[in-house]
């Protein structure tokens, strides 16, 4: 599959999950696909400055393809949002990052979160993280679009690990 790139027209929320199904079409390389979501999570959400990946590495989440400011290298499982979620197998909107106890600041300049975990056969292999400089910048709605891209990424990526 080829996208055309270039283009003026800015992806809207609305264009992510098309956009993401068309980008990763017979690609099944992880690192790869998560690239390519990074960037059009980053491109199709207004108001974030930073979306990507951890990848679960020894009870760690290790930094993996991402769009924004260099960010955590590493994150222990249990910690920060990212080390919660993928704990809890959950996925946790936080509107104020200020307000989570333990919240882990890569970007000073970040103030709402929402981290998801990605599973394939109940075990966690990562999360997707994304940040926004705005108090209370994501919904529920926002929730499920994101599950619904970690879903995607699976399903595409099949049985490779990240």
């Amino acid at each position: 599959m080829t996208v055309q790139t270039g283009t003026s027209a800015r992806l809207g929320e609305d264009d992510i999950v098309p956009s993401i199904a068309a980008v990763m079409e017979g690609e099944g390389d992880p690192i790869a696909n998560a690239a390519n979501i990074a960037a059009i999570l980053f491109e199709g959400l207004a108001d974030i400055n930073w979306a990507g990946f951890y990848f679960l590495r020894g009870g760690q989440l290790v930094l993996g393809p991402f769009q924004g400011r260099v960010a955590c290298t590493r994150i222990d499982m249990g910690k920060g949002v990212c080390g919660t979620a993928a704990r809890q197998c959950a996925t946790i909107v936080v509107p104020d990052v200020h307000q989570f106890e333990g919240h882990i600041a890569c970007d000073a300049a970040s103030r709402s979160e929402i981290v998801v975990p990605i599973m394939r056969a109940g075990q966690v292999l990562g999360v997707i993280d994304i940040d926004s400089p705005h108090v209370a910048r994501f919904t529920p709605a926002h929730a499920k679009l994101i599950e619904q891209v970690a879903s995607l990424y699976v399903r595409a990526c099949g049985d490779a690990t990240p």
